[in-house]
């Protein structure tokens, strides 16, 4: 079972057969359901070795998917499906439930599998204060078993705030993954794991990054275990 006490890099991905390139280098695949246009189909042809946290991100927080019943169905589906080890789900998604596009049913299947449960924030535009990402990672952390922070900071103090909130949240006990995107964060993908960050993420290949400031997986890996990164203990 696919666990996130330790760090995992997560090779993020739109096409399945990439899977071989990234098998080396990352704990699991991110597969970005909302950047295909079959993404069923590659879940149930999928050979590879590698667990798949599954994501389906809407318009709203970034993806390409429009926030229709066949998010959802997409994602129960993908969950029924045994490559399929983890899944990524929207706080806002999951605080704000709208009648035709309620993920309550996801979570409750991802649940009744037993599967960890990411919960998202995603910030293009700012980054918010330190007392505000505690409050997002505490109630993410009702929902499920990491609160995801992504965040763009406009000076180095909100750089520091998102690794003060990882620290604090980690000594708390909680699990968390943090990143800062943008090029003035790009190096918390890097040094976030040291103050308590589980999950990290990269493009197999840099031309498919799916946020602002990503290395590519080989980069990312390498710094990883340069800076010893994906072995700490807190």
């Amino acid at each position: 079972m696919l666990d996130f006490e330790s760090f995992r890099l997560a090779a993020s991905t739109a096409t399945l057969d990439a899977e071989p390139r990234a098998r080396e280098l990352a704990d699991l695949l991110e597969f970005r359901m909302d950047l295909t246009a079959d993404p069923l189909e590659q879940l149930h042809t999928y050979e590879g070795e590698l667990d798949i946290l599954v994501t389906n991100r809407p318009q709203w927080e970034g993806g390409e998917r429009e926030e229709t019943p066949e998010r959802r169905e997409e994602l129960l589906e993908a969950l029924s499906i045994p490559a399929v080890s983890a899944v990524d789900l929207e706080l806002r998604t999951l605080e704000s439930p709208d009648k035709l596009t309620d993920m309550v049913p996801v979570l409750d299947a991802a649940r009744e599998e037993d599967l960890p449960i990411i919960v998202s924030v995603h910030d293009f535009e700012r980054a918010p204060s330190r007392e505000t990402l505690v409050d997002f990672a505490h109630r993410g952390s009702q929902y499920g078993t990491v609160a995801k922070l992504a965040v763009t900071p406009e000076t180095p103090d909100g750089v520091l705030d998102l690794l003060q909130a990882t620290h604090d949240l980690t000594r708390e006990g909680l699990t968390v993954a943090s990143m800062a995107m943008g090029e003035l964060g790009s190096h918390t993908r890097v040094v976030a794991p040291v103050y308590g960050s589980k999950l990290g993420y990269a493009p197999i290949e840099t031309e498919d990054a799916t946020a602002p400031g990503q290395f590519d997986l080989a980069t990312l890996s390498s710094l990883l275990e340069t800076f010893g990164a994906r072995h700490v203990r807190i």
